[in-house]
């Protein structure tokens, strides 16, 4: 039995899995493909390289693979018929009939909301039509929420019209937006109960077991109707109990738990859920499993991972499908007439097949969003939003939609309001914590202040070619203006970046620019320097890698770089996310990222698989004028250069305020060395050969213990020989003996 078998994966997926080389599962794959396979929704974050990929690919695609094995053998059709059936037969709180940022417990009894802006409510299952009831509700923390009774027309923000009666935390009671004091304040760790008399027309609460009084009688228009337990909360959570269990305070004077009402005075919720669950029938168009990720290396990367797992599983065999943009649709539409089963894609393409009808989403099983902070960077939460809303919440074979979220950081405040909408009480696998840089990167930065150096005055035309942002600007040496230092600072980083490769005779690098104009400036000046895309093995051979080269032409450079053929990679932030290059001994951060959680993950690039890496970001001592498009085309054609507050497409970028935030981020002072780039290791440390590993044993610590050993020793024998004198002096015994 392989190790990921004990995890509970089937044993051709791990059969896959070890014949990868992959003989131990990763801390994030240990903790992560059990839960998963349980059925429980997943929030991950760990390291780059940590196998997060593996994490959720073998899980959906072995629980894919179970769907598919189930409908085969016809188990698909008897699910379809209990699912609704099986939801309204019981006493719980109604997934059919509840607000979109309203999650329900497995148990169909705990209840929780996270927005904090927002109200979030719902009914119950079944409701009563008369006879008299009780049920309790459980505070488990100091949210804010209403419970009470309401008609099935009334609004799930209970309380706020003239179908529904609500009793507040707050100590207030409400019905039609009026609220009235009544009663005390409830919160963590009481208990409310909720009585209904129908046959007198009355609704009352209870506290912990004392009796409220009277709260409200029921009007005459709605004295006929089914009246449905009711919640709604804000950032709350609660626990129903309809009398299933043992009722803490049970009621008195004939009132009786809800779950015992008899037949003929309950009535099933007419939210039986028919339009939010999948349909039965099959398309081939309709894959059971949708991974979404930011850029379509990572979904060519998670595709690959995708067929390597999954090549020995059979009977029924998996189709797999790549959904990018860039490369011809058509092909794409005719996989899909075939049949796909799993859909990995970035969110353009399938966007506007989704839009279109051509990808059907009726039978998503598995939804995974890969880099959700990098997705929701990128502007795509309306999207992710729309298609969940179009997923099924409970799939055609009767089970819930699952839906796993990869981020770099769960502590993102993006992140966690996109766990709270769309998830359904997930569990946490943390393995990063906050963001912190790992022992192996040695990270630096460089002040590049023009005021100081002035060689860019002395360069003439022979130096990078800059953004034009400063076209239309008088940059000349002595004009003195903010302008003028801007564009020194672009040429002053163009040389220290061509000084740091020389100073550390760099072999392998990643060097990251902030805009695409800026990678390709750097490429065509390393081209001026001898080197470029075609010239392999010279000290500035490159390739670029950035959203405006084709597809084609960044997949052949990204492999060209792995391979070595070339020394540099030239990037934007796309490549900092996911892109599994490992060894990588050097990044060169020419400008820093707009966002600090960026800044790890650029220099998350080197210090992998415990080899040492260096990372150098260059910081300009004057703030640096930019590009920032704003405009339809997103900058192609785009010469604005007015301010983004004037109307135009830039911005005045102060470097030194995102090293401070940066630095507050990490906690931690990030060292700085001269514009020469020499960079000074730490004694311990000795001497470290970037993109290899440390000496066993830590690296130089050998060393330094040998050179300390002499004085050691001397010191042991100094500690012997008081030691010995002690004991010589026999009358020293006699008086600590008397002074105790």
């Amino acid at each position: 039995m392989t190790a990921f078998s004990e995890l509970g994966v089937m044993p051709e997926i791990a059969q896959a899995v070890e014949e990868m080389d992959w003989l131990l599962p990763t801390d994030i794959q240990a903790e992560s493909i059990p839960l998963i396979l349980g059925g429980g929704d997943v929030l991950m974050a760990a390291e780059t390289g940590s196998g997060k990929t593996g994490a959720f690919s073998i899980p959906v695609i072995q629980i894919v693979y179970e769907t598919l094995k189930d409908q085969e053998e016809g188990k698909k059709g008897k699910a379809t018929i209990k699912t609704c059936g099986t939801v309204l037969n019981k006493w719980q709180m109604n997934p059919y009939d509840r607000g979109s940022s309203f999650a329900i417990g497995s148990d169909g009894l705990c209840c929780q909301s996270r927005e904090v802006k927002e109200w979030h409510g719902c009914r119950s299952t079944r409701g009563v039509t008369k006879g008299k009831y009780y049920y309790e509700v459980s505070c488990h923390d100091q949210g804010l929420c209403r419970v009470g009774w309401s008609a099935m027309q009334a609004s799930l923000d209970l309380g706020t019209d003239k179908f529904g009666f609500g009793f507040g935390g707050t100590g207030k009671k409400s019905h039609n937006k009026q609220f009235d004091s009544y009663g005390e304040e409830f919160t963590m760790h009481d208990t409310v109960g909720c009585y209904l008399d129908v046959d007198k027309g009355q609704i009352k609460f209870s506290k912990n077991g004392k009796d409220l009084g009277l709260a409200f009688e029921i009007p005459p228009h709605i004295k006929n109707q089914a009246l449905f337990a009711s919640c709604v909360l804000k950032n709350a959570e609660l626990k129903f109990n309809f009398g299933e269990e043992d009722l803490k305070f049970p009621p008195k004077d004939g009132f009786i738990p809800l779950c015992k009402a008899p037949d003929g005075s309950v009535m099933k919720s007419q939210h039986a859920g028919s339009a939010q669950v999948a349909q039965t029938k099959n398309f081939p168009n309709a894959p059971k499993a949708l991974i979404v990720e930011p850029s379509r290396e990572l979904a060519e990367q998670t595709l690959n991972n995708v067929k390597q797992c999954k090549k020995n599983v059979d009977n029924p065999k998996l189709r797999e499908l790549l959904i990018i943009g860039g490369v011809a649709a058509r092909d794409q539409l005719s996989v899909l007439e075939k049949g796909v089963d799993i859909v990995v894609g970035t969110p353009g393409r399938l966007d506007d097949l989704v839009s279109t009808g051509k990808l059907n989403l009726s039978q998503i099983r598995f939804l995974v969003l890969d880099e959700a902070d990098g997705l929701l960077t990128q502007g795509y939460s309306d999207f992710i939003n729309r298609i969940h809303s179009q997923i099924p919440q409970v799939t055609s074979d009767g089970k819930r939609l699952l839906v796993i979220v990869c981020s770099a950081t769960l502590h993102s405040f993006d992140v966690k309001k996109l766990a709270e909408k769309i998830m359904h009480f997930p569990t946490w696998v943390d393995l990063k914590g906050e963001d912190s840089v790992p022992e192996t990167v040695h990270h630096v930065v460089v002040i590049v202040n023009p005021k100081n150096d002035k060689q860019w005055e002395r360069l003439g035309k022979n130096h990078i070619r800059t953004d034009e942002v400063h076209a239309k600007d008088n940059t000349r040496p002595g004009a003195n203006s903010p302008e003028m230092w801007s564009e020194a600072i672009k040429i002053l980083k163009g040389e220290y970046a061509v000084k740091a490769i020389k100073e550390h005779k760099m072999d392998q690098a990643i060097i990251f620019c902030r805009t695409k104009i800026d990678c390709d400036n750097m490429e065509q000046y390393f081209i001026q320097q001898g080197g470029g895309p075609d010239k392999r093995g010279h000290q500035f051979s490159c390739v670029c890698l950035h959203g405006d080269r084709k597809p084609h032409e960044r997949k052949q450079n990204l492999e060209r770089f792995k391979k070595a053929d070339v020394r540099f990679l030239v990037c934007t932030d796309v490549a900092a996310r996911g892109i599994d290059v490992s060894g990588v001994p050097y990044v060169i951060n020419v400008t820093l990222p707009d966002e600090k959680q960026n800044y790890v993950h650029r220099i998350g690039r080197v210090g992998r698989a415990e080899r040492m890496g260096l990372a150098i970001s260059l910081v300009a001592a004057e703030k640096e004028k930019v590009w920032y498009h704003v405009c339809s085309s997103r900058g192609k054609g785009c010469y604005n250069t007015r301010l983004k507050e004037d109307g135009g497409c830039t911005i005045w970028y102060n470097e030194k305020q995102l090293l401070g935030e940066i630095e507050e981020h990490l906690n931690c002072t990030i060292s700085q060395v001269e514009p020469d780039i020499k960079v000074p290791l730490d004694d311990f440390d000795g001497k470290v050969t970037y993109g290899q590993r440390r000496a066993a044993g830590g690296g130089s610590y050998k060393g330094h213990v040998d050179i300390l050993a002499p004085t050691v020793q001397e010191l042991a024998a100094l500690e012997k020989e008081a030691q010995t004198s002690f004991l010589h002096l026999g009358y020293l015994p006699n008086q600590l003996f008397r002074t105790f």
